[in-house]
């Protein structure tokens, strides 16, 4: 072996001194290179710079090794077909290495660049797995050509697989196109309250490359593919408006009627039987015509009124209750104390008429209340707009009428939110100046919705 060494040292010696050159090059060539680009790279303030740096460093000097021993063993005393096998395989090396490099890179750049959009986390995964896998089918096709595998079967085969998933995608890939269109266009932010043609409104709480959530009033989360959003009519609100720590919750009534059994036949029964009814009795005959006869302008009167002009044939009776004003009481004590007043005081002024016998009864009624949550919040007024337009009347009318009397202040519940909630006292006294007797609830509602939208602009 010695021998053999003295005799052949220079085929060892020569190739092994082209190892280490290129080696030694390698190391002087990256510390060069990379100091000027990071320093170019550092004026230049791009946010890539370490990530390209880092990623390259150990690959640009490992490319140097594989180009050393690809110059080794080309001056080497291997066999040909030897020799030809073993740069072949260097070769191949160096463009898995080179794959590798892009598979890393692009990837970390990428999620530099999508790290700021939390929305398009699942969509960026997706897109990393597909452009690994494009990179990866790219190098196995390279090292096939390289090694002189018959290409043109397996091209084929991959572009059948390509428009396979293509068609079996093309649903997902629309949406992707239009996010991206959604995306340059800026129309639509993330945070802003928006209204699309189907009625849905609510606020954008994500924006993904394949569709957009929406979060309702009502709690409910609405997710609307970017291929339907960029064919819908589109009303954008804008960036929320001032929030509240306390949102408005919608309630609505079911009331059931029940029969009391008590009866009047005459004004003096009437007084009696109305000292010592309940509450709940006074405000069935003095409301419920608001609900019944929503429809009509201005309401029916009171009951009381009604029975005394059509049974008992006094005008000018039923006219004194008529014109009490029952949206002026606070609460049913004094309302149903001002009634008693009206009729005594009649009555003192006229005694003849107290026991005048009607030609039928007036039944006394009262109405029992299940008071029930619904799924609608409001944490701002441009989502108490949108609410506005969905609740029931029941809702309307529990939130505007009944708090009245469940707060005993001349206010609504409305009125009171939006005055503390906002400090928009003269909003909130707009709508408490609002007289409901004079249009129908739908009307009231309308009233109110066009208060706050001329308001909120």
């Amino acid at each position: 072996m010695i021998e053999w060494f003295q005799q052949n040292w220079l085929l060892v010696v020569v190739p092994l001194a082209l190892f280490l050159a290129f080696c030694i090059i390698g190391l002087w060539a990256r510390r060069v290179l990379y100091f000027n680009l990071d320093r170019h790279l550092t004026r230049s303030g791009w946010g890539g710079r370490d990530v390209l740096i880092q990623t390259s460093r150990g690959p640009f000097f490992f490319w140097f090794v594989l180009l050393g021993l690809y110059v080794a063993i080309a001056f080497s005393s291997i066999q040909d077909d030897h020799k030809a096998l073993i740069i072949k395989i260097i070769a191949s090396v160096f463009i898995i290495s080179i794959i590798w490099l892009l598979i890393i890179l692009s990837e970390r750049l990428l999620s530099i660049y999508l790290s700021e959009y939390k929305s398009v986390e699942r969509t960026a995964k997706h897109v990393m797995t597909a452009l690994r896998s494009t990179l990866i089918i790219i190098g196995l096709l390279i090292l096939l050509d390289y090694w002189g595998w018959p290409l043109t079967p397996l091209i084929l085969l991959i572009a059948v697989v390509m428009l396979v998933v293509i068609i079996a995608s093309r649903d997902a890939i629309l949406n992707i196109f239009s996010g991206f269109e959604i995306s340059a266009s800026r129309l639509v932010k993330e945070g802003d309250f928006i209204k699309i043609g189907s009625g849905d409104a609510g606020y954008v709480t994500d924006m993904g490359w394949r569709n957009l959530i929406v979060r309702t009033p009502d709690q409910h989360t609405i997710v609307i593919p970017n291929s339907k959003l960029v064919r819908e009519t589109i009303v954008n609100y804008g960036r929320p408006l001032k929030k509240t720590e306390e949102p408005f919750h919608f309630y609505t009534r079911l009331s059931l009627k029940e029969l009391t059994g008590l009866k009047a036949t005459n004004l003096i029964a009437l007084v009696n039987i109305l000292k010592a009814a309940p509450d709940s009795i006074v405000y069935y005959h003095t409301h419920h015509f608001l609900e019944e006869f929503q429809y009509l302008t201005p309401e029916p009167a009171n009951d009381f009124a009604l029975w005394i002009g059509d049974a008992l044939d006094n005008p000018v009776l039923s006219e004194k209750l008529a014109n009490i004003d029952t949206f002026e009481f606070t609460s049913l004590g004094s309302l149903k104390a001002a009634l008693i007043s009206v009729i005594e005081q009649y009555m003192a002024e006229n005694p003849d008429i107290r026991f005048t016998q009607a030609e039928r009864d007036f039944h006394f009624i009262k109405v029992v209340n299940v008071i029930a949550p619904t799924p609608y919040f409001a944490s701002d007024l441009r989502e108490f707009v949108e609410v506005l337009r969905k609740i029931t009347l029941d809702s309307l009318y529990y939130h505007v009428f009944e708090s009245r009397l469940r707060l005993q202040r001349r206010s609504n519940d409305f009125s009171v939110w939006i005055r503390d909630s906002f400090e928009e006292d003269d909003l909130a006294e707009k709508i408490d100046n609002l007289v409901p007797y004079t249009t129908t609830l739908e009307g009231l509602r309308s009233v109110i919705i066009q208060l706050i939208e001329k308001r909120i602009k």
